[in-house]
């Protein structure tokens, strides 16, 4: 057998493209390994920089909070659960719900408050009205309503369950906002994920620009491939450019969840990955009808209006006017007079059509409004639950299938245009089909923690405090020695 002689060009060619696949072959990730982002080490997170002084006038940080200096410094590199943590303590919205929370007890002390007595001066005599100084007679009435005392018990009821229904909403709003800080973080993960992916997809086009530049000199290809090549190039660097704006875009938002001012530095160092299984539908439709801290207010809502319709049908039990008047005549001894006095409801029906209906109507309104509610949380978590598995399989599937059958078409173009087996279009197209591979992962690896952030704002609480066994749980909070978990909800 003759053996086979090679040019220099093409024994070139062969060369860069093994290189090439070497180069490609490091870049898919074990299976169930997560996916780094670009620039991120592969040790773990270190911990946070040291903190700086914090403002005058803040809340102390919770647990698990960075302190953020608001007036600049060096990037923060923090992990999902820090950058939360930072949103609960300093996001400007949950500031200004807090202070509603405030007012509400405000609210409660002046509700349950005892009445102001009253001071009342009295002139008798005069011979005008405009002559206050020809008074014969003078006066000095000290009064004071006391109300019966079952009056003050409700309206302490009805100023907690205010309270109360106002803290429910404020733990709402913490939620909403611990979901959309998570949505945040992803998207940076996403933006810089995809940075990397767009950054080999640039050395894939220059490579290939390469490899056809010296198959050109060699004359095995034509002229045109090289400028096919080039405007590869060119689109690669331009998805660059693009990224850089959505990675600008994903800091300002995850920096405007944290309070801090828009542009500055942070970097994400956690990593996207394929979540978890989540629990059963049972067992988080059980946990949110528990968690939910709108089922909470409108439960204390519900206490309220019952408190207040007991307030108002008190409108027979009698209140206590009390006074007492000292006379100050003139040419005669001091004197005192004592007023005491009930209320009479002679009017009742005024009381039984007015207040006592419109509690009683707001009682069954906010009755109606609870088991609509209920209905439209369990809505909710079915409809988040089954947005979530969806998600987790599709990302599941770009990672196990579509992606190694996305690298492994473009090894084959790239190795077969590389011995003059393919032409160029073939190569464009399999790295066109690569990246768009590489695009849908990063988008199915994003919308799929997006998916589990909003399945865990539905439930109410994180997803590993649900019981995968609720009615496990119910039997055994029925047996009186049998230690019992989960009493306590955010």
């Amino acid at each position: 057998m003759n053996a086979t002689r090679w040019s220099p060009a093409i024994l070139a060619v062969r060369l860069s493209v093994a290189v090439g696949l070497v180069s490609l072959a490091s870049t898919l990730p074990a299976r169930g390994a997560a996916i780094e982002p670009a620039g991120a080490a592969p040790d773990p997170a270190p911990s946070p920089p040291p903190c700086a002084r914090e403002a005058s006038g803040r809340p102390p940080a919770p647990t698990g909070a960075v302190v953020l200096d608001t007036a600049g410094g060096p990037g923060l590199r923090l992990t999902r659960r820090q950058a939360i943590d930072s949103a609960l303590a300093y996001n400007p919205a949950l500031r200004a719900v807090r202070e509603t929370v405030d007012q509400a007890r405000a609210r409660a002390v002046q509700g349950a408050a005892f009445p102001d007595p009253s001071l009342t001066g009295e002139l008798s005599g005069q011979t005008s009205p405009f002559h206050p100084h020809s008074y014969t007679d003078r006066a000095l009435a000290l009064g004071l309503d006391v109300p019966f005392p079952l009056k003050f018990l409700w309206a302490r009821k009805i100023g907690q369950a205010d309270i109360d229904a106002t803290s429910s909403s404020y733990e709402q709003v913490r939620h909403e906002t611990a979901a959309s800080t998570a949505r945040a973080y992803d998207a940076l993960l996403v933006a810089e994920l995809r940075r990397r992916q767009l950054s080999e997809a640039l050395k894939l086009a220059q490579s290939f620009l390469q490899k056809t530049q010296a198959r050109a000199r060699a004359g095995t290809t034509a002229r045109l491939d090289v400028i096919k090549a080039r405007v590869e190039v060119a689109a690669a660097r331009n998805d660059l450019l693009a990224n850089d704006r959505d990675l600008a875009d994903a800091r300002a938002e995850l920096d405007r969840q944290m309070g801090r001012p828009l542009g500055e530095a942070v970097e994400p160092a956690d990593s996207l990955a394929v979540p978890d299984s989540v629990p059963g539908l049972d067992a988080l439709v059980d946990a949110a009808t528990r968690a939910r801290p709108e089922l909470r207010g409108l439960a204390s809502e519900r206490a309220g209006a019952a408190a207040a319709s007991s307030l108002a049908r008190s409108f027979w039990l009698p209140d206590l006017s009390l006074s007492v008047e000292k006379d100050f005549s003139n040419g005669a001894p001091s004197s005192y007079t004592t007023d005491l006095g009930f209320s009479v409801p002679l009017f009742f029906w005024n009381h039984t059509r007015g207040e006592v209906a419109e509690t009683t109507h707001r009682e069954r309104e906010l009755e109606a409004t609870y088991r609509d509610a209920v209905a439209s949380v369990a809505q909710e978590v079915r409809t988040a639950y089954t947005a979530a598995v969806t998600a987790r399989r599709q990302a599941v599937y770009l990672y196990d299938e579509l992606l190694p059958e996305a690298r492994k078409a473009f090894d084959i173009a790239t190795t077969s245009y590389g011995i003059g087996g393919s032409s160029s279009l073939e190569v464009i197209d399999a790295r066109r089909t690569l990246l768009e591979a590489e695009g849908e992962l990063a988008d199915a690896l994003g919308a799929a923690s997006d998916a589990i952030a909003d399945l865990e704002l539905a439930v109410g609480v994180p997803l590993e405090r649900v019981n995968p066994n609720p009615h496990a749980a119910a039997s055994s909070a029925a047996a009186p020695d049998t230690m019992r978990d989960g009493d306590s909800h955010e």
